[in-house]
């Protein structure tokens, strides 16, 4: 391909990127303005606890089919608050993804894209920290979307609860991810029977959001006897 071209297309794709509505953009900058919440005391802090599902876990290849997520206040879980929609997604489900989450083709057939379904997502966020389980996959997606279509992506705090649960094992007299020689089983569907958190439907975007908000409220009654008491000690020890 000669420079020419490239530079053309390189013009083409920057032009087919779409400029954010006053109020995404708004949602965005408010999100990037979440770090002021650093100095917030964890109980009065607002987070948003969020799961996605995919077409597989490629980022350059692989889409979003659905995204759940639920607000806290703290340890406080508001389940009248929540989010979750299917996406038609931008690459095609396979049989091997659809045995996992159980999503088909015709049921996101007609649902909107993910243009239509980010913006909302980005204003259910606004002013809370984010928190999830392997958080960084999500993200990463979410990420992926943002960039290309408005060339920006996501500046707000963001804690991984399977981080937090390595930190607080490290502080327990016993505490170590091994046992019996053994690395301890670290995803949500373990920690949520260690923890005797009721098990919803397995990789369904809202249920793994509720569970993984149930892990955190869990931590977070662990947390201030560990020294842990603003966003920003949060932040610290669950940071990607």
């Amino acid at each position: 391909m000669t420079l020419a071209m490239e530079i053309f297309l390189g013009r083409r794709r920057q032009e087919a990127r779409r400029v954010p509505s006053k109020a995404l953009e708004d949602s965005l900058d408010a999100l990037k303005d979440s770090y002021d919440l650093l100095g917030l005391m964890i109980e009065d802090a607002r987070f948003v606890v969020f799961d996605t599902e995919l077409t597989g876990l490629k980022l350059r290849k692989d889409s979003i089919v659905s995204i759940g997520a639920v607000k806290m206040v703290g340890g406080r879980i508001h389940l009248g608050d929540y989010f979750y929609r299917l996406v038609r997604p931008e690459t095609a489900l396979t049989g091997r993804s659809v045995l996992i989450h159980e999503i088909t083709p015709e049921e996101v057939s007609t649902c909107p894209d993910i243009e239509t379904l980010l913006p909302e997502f980005i204003e259910f966020c606004r002013d809370s920290v984010l928190v999830g389980h392997f958080v960084s996959v999500d993200l990463g997606f979410v990420n992926k979307e943002l960039k290309r279509l408005y060339n920006r992506t996501l500046q707000s705090p963001a804690v991984d609860t399977q981080r937090i649960y390595r930190w607080l094992a490290q502080q327990r007299e016993n505490g170590c991810a091994y046992h019996e020689g053994r690395i301890e089983e670290l995803d949500l569907a373990s920690l949520a029977g260690r923890y005797r958190i009721p098990m919803g439907r397995a990789h369904n975007a809202l249920d793994d959001a509720y569970m993984t908000a149930q892990l955190f409220q869990r931590f977070l009654a662990e947390l201030p006897g560990a020294g842990i008491r603003t966003v920003a000690d949060l932040i610290r020890i669950g940071r990607l």
